[in-house]
């Protein structure tokens, strides 16, 4: 494998530079002397903030691109053998990493690096991280798979002691980290277009935990199912946290057995918990979130657990959990039309769902009405009765099509197998081929002080942006 000098900085071509994680790795690395170029599919807003920070972007991923000055390429997992780009670097021979190699071999430089994983909640839970290692006066670099308004962006660029960062586990890049603090948040089933089934994506966060050096530590929660055959037997201390949960009767699940755990929770009219953390080796601490949810308590209890591990001040703990308000497209007021309020929301797994339309039914007043794009076939066809049901918390249900993002074969499905699944279930749920034609029945049917949350990890925000302009 190609070896990085981070003291000699090369010329490094970045095949599908546009990513969130890849424009983040684009950007810390141009800041520390190397010459950054690098290619996308079309515009976005990273890109052009990769061009105002003097890096070369370009549009359309060609053959021509590639030229002999280039030292080494990093790819992101979506970039295929056939490739134009991929099939010129091999022809040149020029040296190719993934990114997760990148990665890997980017936290050898500091300290502190500490990267969070799991299915879902890594983008809040490394910002909330982020946000008390910023509370507390330190100077960290932060890679983050989102949005975080404190530093307008997804990539901080800080000193060499920490370096907190999300740990992806589709196709293994987590294997390729170096981490001191690693963080499992849950280990469910997932990315089925590459882990044969739930036992394989098992078996990778067992190999991730694994990385982890004697004097390091790992964060877990302790509800993930057969916990120990992921943490049991490790060279470095595990520490356990358990999240928050509600009975259909609304009173919280008792306490398991855990290092870190939430007793008095509360939810106020925003569906923000306050709650105390307990913990056998500190006293207890009241925390306020403004980051709606019940399953932030979870999140904010595995950052707590991290910030215990730096020796962060109680009191910055607290401060910074109640000013993380979140990331962009999670739970994102984005404003109203017609009395209507719109919110938009990343989540694109039948888990995230449900989480999520269960924030969103303790604040909604009117109709709760969610408009889902469907993120990649595979994704759809493995969970679609799964995918019914937690939609089904919603009062009404619209279906744009499936975003196929890097797959190319429907697996013989559709938005309509999946609207079926859900009238099936008496759920009233409505399909429409093009985004035109879904604001325009929204304008029709949604009424003053209804709810309107887009939902899905591919471009369905565009609906409620555009409709709120309307306002």
């Amino acid at each position: 494998m190609y070896q990085i000098d981070f003291h000699h900085p090369v010329s490094i071509y970045f095949v599908g530079i546009g990513g969130v994680s890849m424009s983040g790795l684009a950007e810390i690395l141009a800041n520390a002397g190397f010459r950054v170029s690098g290619s996308d599919r079309a515009p976005s807003d990273l890109c052009t903030h990769l061009e105002q920070l003097g890096i070369k972007v370009f549009y359309g991923q060609k053959k021509e691109n590639i030229t002999n000055d280039i030292d080494v390429a990093v790819l992101t997992a979506a970039i295929r053998p056939d490739n134009p780009e991929y099939v010129a670097l091999q022809e040149a021979g020029i040296p190719m990493l993934t990114r997760g190699q990148l990665l890997g071999q980017l936290m050898k430089n500091y300290q502190m690096p500490v990267a969070v994983s799991g299915t879902h909640g890594k983008t809040t839970t490394t910002s909330m991280i982020s946000e008390i290692l910023l509370e507390a006066g330190t100077d960290p670099t932060l890679s983050i798979g989102g949005i975080y308004p404190r530093i307008h962006g997804n990539t901080r660029v800080g000193g060499k002691d920490f370096f907190v960062l999300e740990a992806c586990e589709y196709t293994n890049s987590f294997l390729s980290f170096f981490p001191k603090i690693s963080v499992i948040l849950n280990v469910e089933a997932d990315h089925l277009d590459f882990f044969k089934d739930l036992a394989d994506i098992r078996h990778s966060f067992r190999k991730f935990a694994e990385l982890l050096p004697a004097d390091g530590a790992l964060v877990i929660n302790s509800e993930i199912d057969n916990v120990n055959e992921i943490a049991g037997g490790l060279a470095c201390p595990v520490i356990t946290y358990r999240g928050y949960h509600e009975t259909a009767a609304g009173a919280a699940t008792p306490e398991a057995s855990a290092d870190y755990y939430a007793k008095d929770v509360s939810f106020n009219a925003a569906g923000c918990a306050s709650f105390t953390a307990c913990c056998s080796k500190k006293p207890d601490r009241k925390i306020s979130l403004s980051a709606p949810g019940a399953h932030n308590v979870g999140n904010a209890l595995a950052a707590i657990a991290v910030a215990d591990l730096l020796d962060v001040e109680d009191s910055k703990i607290a401060s910074a959990l109640h000013s993380y308000s979140g990331t962009d497209r999670r739970f994102e007021h984005k404003g109203s039309f017609h009395g209507v309020t719109v919110i938009d929301d990343y989540a694109h797994h039948p888990t995230e769902i449900r989480a999520t339309l269960s924030t969103a039914q303790k604040v909604k007043t009117g109709t709760l009405w969610c408009v889902f794009q469907p993120h990649t076939y595979s994704r759809t066809k493995s969970f679609m009765k799964d995918f019914a049901k937690a939609l089904a918390l919603a009062d009404k249900v619209v279906l744009a099509d499936i975003y196929a993002a890097r797959e190319t074969d429907n697996l013989g499905i559709s938005s309509e197998t999946l609207q079926k699944e859900i009238q099936a279930l008496g759920k009233e749920c409505h399909y429409f081929p093009s985004f035109e034609k879904i604001e325009k029945f929204l304008l029709e049917n949604c009424t003053k002080d209804d709810t309107l949350i887009t939902m899905g990890a591919g471009d369905v925000y565009k609906i409620g942006e555009s409709l709120v302009r309307i306002e």
